[in-house]
């Protein structure tokens, strides 16, 4: 697929991974729509946009503001090609700590958003018989760890809708891809993990943003159903899948990081 004059939103990109695949899908001459909470920090990612780009007011966790959003879009392009939703963050708590309120506002941003932006677009890319949505989750949708109940369970949430949405979408032409990176060097970790233990305990493992964007640049691009990184972790998510019990006894000690 040739992104050149192609119609991309991409959500959560204000920073991190976001923002740098907004950017690269600029550099090959898409038309990128940035989505994210703050038109300030849009408005810095904006300055690295080689080709046509416009900023969007959105939050994912409120039904009015997704519809308004994506009518915005639809109203000034007409349609929309493809739909990055990459909006989440997550906190790292054991179960018994943290509220049950922040359970259902991580879920509510992370899986429930994507459902509103997906829901928003679909009704456009069907009519045009085209499409790719884009689903960033985790391999922490995968391989569930110490005191990640929460933020696993929105990603697990999110490869089950990716999945079933694919197998619903197969005849209409639209593309359902998911992106599960490990631990990457972004400010994600301000927020699940203020006080560094985790990012010092993986550093070794953590992968740079580009490395991730350039990998959802590309999924885009081959249309691709999956997309897991780093290798090595994908490879040890296949050895979960048919050996779980040994797995887990196996990557206790090495996964339990938090």
């Amino acid at each position: 697929m040739t992104l050149t004059n192609k119609v991309i939103v991409v959500t959560g990109a204000s920073s991190g991974i976001g923002a740098l695949t907004a950017q690269m899908l600029s550099e090959r001459g898409a038309t990128v729509v940035i989505a994210a909470r703050s038109l300030h920090k849009l408005q810095s990612v904006s300055t690295g946009m080689m080709g046509p780009c416009r900023m969007l007011e959105l939050d994912v966790s409120q039904d009015e503001s997704v519809q308004a959003a994506f009518e915005q879009v639809i109203k000034e392009f007409g349609h929309i090609d493809c739909l990055v939703n990459n909006a989440g963050y997550g906190k790292f708590e054991y179960c018994e700590d943290m509220p049950v309120t922040e359970f259902a506002e991580m879920m509510n941003v992370n899986y429930m958003g994507i459902v509103r932006c997906t829901k928003a677009v679909l009704p456009h890319m069907k009519k045009a018989g085209s499409g790719i949505i884009v689903n960033v989750a985790s391999m922490a949708g995968k391989l569930g760890t110490s005191k990640s109940t929460a933020y696993s369970a929105t990603k697990h949430a999110v490869l089950g809708f990716s999945n079933s949405l694919r197998q619903e979408l197969r005849e209409h032409g639209i593309q359902v891809t998911t992106i599960n990176p490990g631990p990457i060097d972004t400010p994600f970790f301000s927020i699940a993990d203020p006080e560094g233990h985790y990012v010092n305990n993986v550093k070794w493992f953590m992968m740079k943003p580009e490395r991730v964007a350039k990998a959802m640049v590309s999924a885009i691009e081959k249309r691709k159903t999956e997309v897991n990184l780093p290798r090595m972790a994908a490879a040890g998510i296949k050895l979960y899948q048919m050996f779980p019990r040994l797995a887990d006894r196996l990557s206790y000690s090495m996964l339990n990081k938090k």
